[in-house]
């Protein structure tokens, strides 16, 4: 399990660390709590963040509070804060500032490695009940909720004209496939489109037979040719049905980010370019521009 400490003294973090590394623990030691923050950011596998109450630049508990801001995005993290002076309201303002747990300092290695075990259990199950709540249990991808949420944290940080695009993909004539060969056949057609799509970039599936993909820092012309890959690659794949062989198509439609959009404008220009490549004959890719209506790509 990664671990960041925090603490004003290289001594006291030699301590501890000296405490957890045994037992096999990546242990990242910091004296500045702005830099453990910035570190907290970049690497979203770390699970455990233990912090003196005393840093500086942001105090622990404002750094408790930036990093329980930050695990919403990043994912579980386990907070245990740490003070000299353990009264009822230090405990209190470290619980209400986002810290899971407080320990006096300098901690017995019992108690530290007790309670580090507890923050694995309880992170592993956060873990999974996140993978439950945010995957379509059929292909593995993001499920709907999750691909909004997915795709507004790309537009919040490529928010500018062809900083992010959107593909939106439906397999032709599901219904011939489910009716032909039944829906065993059909659930791994689906899942075969998932995967392809799903190496591309934010990936999930909307519902059905349709597909979506978040494209950050590619603009209209590259989203296209991707989507034309995707196409190709969907024409190519062999679905088993028995005996036979399924082959299928796919129809996709394809928006990139404008002044003053949003991620539902964009969705839904996609939508859009999506319907023209279904009702233009299938097995196509179209784009779709805000003002100037849908084009073939």
């Amino acid at each position: 399990m990664q671990i960041v400490i925090v603490d004003s003294s290289r001594v006291v973090l030699q301590i501890i660390a000296s405490l957890v590394e045994p037992r096999g623990h990546a242990v990242h030691v910091f004296t500045d709590s702005a830099q453990a923050l910035a570190f907290l950011k970049a690497e979203p596998a770390v699970r455990v963040l233990i912090t003196s109450l005393e840093v500086r630049p942001l105090c622990g508990l404002e750094l408790c509070w930036s990093a329980r801001l930050l695990a919403e995005e990043r994912g579980p993290l386990h907070v245990i804060t740490m003070s000299s002076a353990r009264n009822v309201r230090s405990l209190a303002e470290a619980l209400d500032s986002g810290a899971d747990d407080f320990i006096e300092k300098p901690p017995s290695a019992e108690e530290l490695n007790a309670r580090l075990r507890a923050a694995e259990r309880l992170t592993t199950m956060q873990e999974e009940l996140i993978r439950l709540a945010e995957t379509d249990p059929l292909t593995g991808a993001l499920n709907r909720r999750a691909f909004f949420n997915r795709a507004r944290i790309a537009a919040d940080q490529n928010a500018h004209p062809g900083g992010v695009s959107a593909i939106l993909a439906d397999i032709d004539h599901f219904k011939r496939i489910n009716d032909q060969y039944g829906h065993d056949v059909g659930d791994l057609a689906i899942t075969a489109v998932a995967d392809l799509i799903a190496r591309e970039g934010i990936g999930g599936r909307l519902g059905g037979e349709e597909f979506a993909l978040i494209l950050p820092g590619c603009r209209m012309a590259d989203a296209a040719a991707r989507a034309e890959r995707l196409r190709a690659g969907v024409q190519d794949l062999r679905i088993r049905a028995g005996e036979a062989t399924v082959a299928l198509t796919c129809s996709f439609g394809v928006s990139s980010w404008t002044t003053g959009d949003s991620v539902e404008a964009l969705i839904k220009r996609a939508d859009v370019a999506l319907y023209a490549a279904k009702t233009d004959g299938r097995n196509r890719v179209v784009a779709s521009w805000r003002d100037a209506g849908a084009v073939v790509a």
